[in-house]
């Protein structure tokens, strides 16, 4: 599935930068057949034609409104306009991505001792637009973790030019931590104070580019103009000595990974 060569491609530079920055590009990662098989894998599972029991699934807001998703409805018929899909690693083609031995490299650099799977997701904006994704950080007490994760492997399926509401980010925002302890999205007053759109760095990326993007970073996405879909993969990985801290339900437990 990967590229010739990518298994044991240079880390050091890019992890340098992931270090300081909060993201960094890997380049293509991801062979061209193995894209195409993991396409046709996503459209079929938002179709019901591929069915894994446990899958979460977010449908897009008919406005394109963050605020107007729907919250808790989950799976709502044969759709192309779901724009999340978690525990995919309960499907064989991503799962096997997933696992891959450069992604296990990585890890092992940046997380000590044994690494576990927090979540791994498809994210999506549709041919139609998709939902507009405000400034956040995959953190804080929603999260409902001992520690935050601090690694995500996002990996393009489809190109991603700016027109197609390409991942944008705030270089160097995670360096000052959560912007509140709830962490998600970061208030619009909290925003304008720091002049995030003034700041925002588009990264654009081509199939099979994958970009390594810290916990921590400030990171939003716009809406798709192109008329084509816009779909990635994205891992996010963390120590296994993280603990779910949930009480309503039994805590979590999380996927060993890259033994």
């Amino acid at each position: 599935m990967l590229l010739p060569g990518a298994e044991a491609m240079p880390l050091e530079a890019a992890l340098a930068h992931y270090a300081a920055h909060g993201w960094a590009r890997l380049g293509s990662v991801i062979a061209e057949d193995c894209l195409a098989q993991l396409r046709e894998r996503a459209d079929r599972i938002m179709l019901g034609e591929v069915v894994h029991e446990g899958l979460f699934f977010q449908h897009d807001a008919q406005t394109g409104r963050y605020d107007d998703l729907p919250r808790g409805a989950g799976y709502q018929g044969p759709s192309l306009g779901y724009r999340k899909i978690e525990k995919l690693e309960r499907d064989p083609l991503f799962r096997a991505v997933l696992e891959n031995p450069l992604f296990g490299r990585i890890a092992h650099a940046r997380i000590e001792g044994g690494v576990v799977l927090y979540r791994a997701v498809l994210f999506t904006k549709a041919a139609t637009g998709g939902t507009q994704l405000p400034w956040h950080q995959d953190g804080g007490s929603f999260w409902g973790l001992s520690q935050d994760p601090a690694l995500q492997i996002w990996t393009a399926l489809d190109d991603a030019p700016v027109e197609s509401g390409c991942v944008e980010v705030i270089p160097d925002s995670h360096l000052a931590g959560l912007a509140t302890p709830l962490g998600g999205v970061i208030p619009d007053d909290v925003a304008e104070r720091h002049r995030a759109a003034a700041r925002a760095v588009p990264l654009p990326a081509r199939a099979g580019e994958c970009l390594l993007i810290h916990n921590h970073l400030w990171h939003r996405s716009g809406v798709n103009h192109t008329g084509k879909p816009r779909r990635a993969f994205t891992v996010c990985l963390m120590s296994e000595s993280v603990r779910c801290l949930r009480k309503k339900r039994a805590p979590r437990t999380f996927l060993p990974l890259y033994r």
